[in-house]
């Protein structure tokens, strides 16, 4: 393999070369390092890059070939989830000496499969923020034009693997922070069923709303790390139905979609959309129909406070975790997430708890949808990626804030905590990619899978290599 196709392989192109002798560990590792020295000072993916620790993993295995899922693969984690002995900033200077003193239990789970940390990737202040900017480590940049945004608040994490400098690597989502910067960096991103993946280790935004989430350049690399992820030898638990080789063979065929029935909530998630984004949407509907899959409109909760139930679900659960070092060191905190926790302090128990209510009564809702369709489709995010430091963008003549744009149709599905996957639905007029949503059952992460690959497969939406 040429060492600019070893860059771009996917997990299992990767897995294959280094079983078979093509390729060592230590190799990979080495050509990914250069890389990182070479463009990230431009994408600024990374906070902190592991080379010493990197080199001396990938030499383990390389004299200790494994068969283990991931064994000799690098990845790159979001600057919430804890390596022991290294520094967690959680993207803040509140953070600037917090050293780990064990591993989030997903990075044991990464390591017992065989994986290979590569560093911290860049990201939003304490997850607080849909653009990924960051004062104090710089912001990351889109693979495809370096003057917008990769996205957030998972920024780095997106940015680390559409600049080809790790072939995946984990976020965390909690209104749509893996979800919109795939969709804005041409990335496939899979926010799992709330609580599948465990929070042990991250640290927190909002608890409740908060999940783990998988950044990769296809859907078949997002479904080998999940598979890893969940496997009963590595968490000691099912994944709430798993899958089987013959599953999977059939979703790579694409034969699993026969029979099947995807619901389109036209009300709230089809309004005010960039006209391409639309069209591109509408172009995967389209697709499905033709691949045999029927199509329903279906009906969409009352959402005219949906995103008011969550961020008095999220402020106060912000407050709580950050109030030790906010009443030491107020004035290292950014200043926008010092206003949201000024908000925390403003809402009251009994807001809390209505909001809550009203998460329970927003999933019962969703969960009566899937009685008639086995996935929904939606625009992942109504506009393609920013440019940097923009403030509202306007769509259709109608103007909002930009976070509030790019979480606008995920932000939603971590209320309800069911899975959810952003898949690229093309490129824009503008050279910026477009996506689509899938939403799926609770542990229904399988089934949502074989609609992601079989849109990822179709060449109608495959997207060019970014040029870096």
């Amino acid at each position: 393999m040429k060492t600019e196709d070893i860059c771009w392989a996917g997990v299992d192109q990767l897995r294959a070369a280094l079983r078979s002798g093509q390729l060592t560990t230590t190799q990979l590792v080495e050509i990914l390092l250069d890389r990182i020295e070479t463009l990230d000072p431009s994408a600024r993916a990374f906070v902190d890059v592991y080379s010493e620790e990197a080199r001396a993993r990938a030499a383990e295995c390389d004299r200790q070939p494994g068969t283990e899922a991931l064994h000799g693969i690098p990845y790159a984690l979001k600057d919430l989830i804890d390596v022991k002995g290294r520094r967690t900033s959680a993207g803040s200077a509140v953070f600037s000496d917090n050293i780990a003193t064990d591993d989030a239990e997903v990075v044991s789970r990464l390591h017992r499969a065989g994986g290979v940390c590569l560093g911290k990737a860049n990201l939003h202040e304490f997850a607080y923020g849909a653009t990924g900017e960051n004062k104090l480590f710089g912001t990351a940049v889109n693979a495809y034009d370096a003057s917008r945004l990769a996205g957030g608040s998972s920024s780095g994490s997106a940015a680390a693997v559409a600049w080809g400098l790790v072939p995946f690597a984990l976020g965390t989502d909690t209104g749509g922070s893996v979800r919109s910067p795939a969709a804005l960096s041409g990335l496939v991103g899979l926010k799992p069923t709330y609580g599948l993946l465990p929070m042990q280790g991250v640290v927190p935004y909002s608890w409740s709303l908060d999940h783990l989430g998988i950044l990769a350049r296809s859907v078949s690399d997002c479904a080998a790390v999940f598979e890893t992820l969940t496997d009963p030898k590595m968490s000691g638990q099912s994944s709430g139905g798993g899958r089987t080789q013959s599953a999977w063979a059939s979703l790579m065929a694409g034969t699993a979609l026969r029979g099947k029935t995807i619901g389109v909530p036209r009300e709230f998630f089809y309004d005010n959309v960039d006209e391409e984004v639309l069209a591109a949407t509408e172009n995967v509907i389209d697709f499905l129909k033709r691949a045999g899959v029927s199509v329903k409109e279906v009906a969409t909760p009352d959402l005219r406070f949906a995103r008011t139930v969550s961020l008095t679900i999220q402020m106060p659960e912000a407050l709580s975790f950050h109030m030790p070092w906010l009443e030491k060191r107020p004035e290292a905190y950014g200043e926008d997430f010092r206003t949201g926790l000024a908000l925390g302090q403003q809402l009251l128990a009994e807001h809390y708890v209505r909001a809550k209510r009203s998460m329970t009564i927003y999933r019962e809702e969703v969960d009566r949808a899937f009685e008639t369709v086995d996935a929904l489709i939606t625009p992942s995010t109504p506009i393609v990626a920013p440019r940097v430091g923009t403030i509202d963008v306007s769509i259709n003549g109608m103007t909002e804030p930009v976070g509030n744009a790019m979480m606008r149709f995920t932000n939603f599905f971590n209320t309800t905590g069911h899975p959810a996957i952003s898949v690229p639905s093309g490129m824009h007029s503008s050279g910026l990619p477009m996506g689509v949503q899938l939403v799926g059952r609770a542990f229904g992460e399988w089934e949502l899978f074989a609609f992601a690959q079989a849109i990822n497969a179709e060449s109608a939406f495959k997207l060019p290599r970014p040029a870096v």
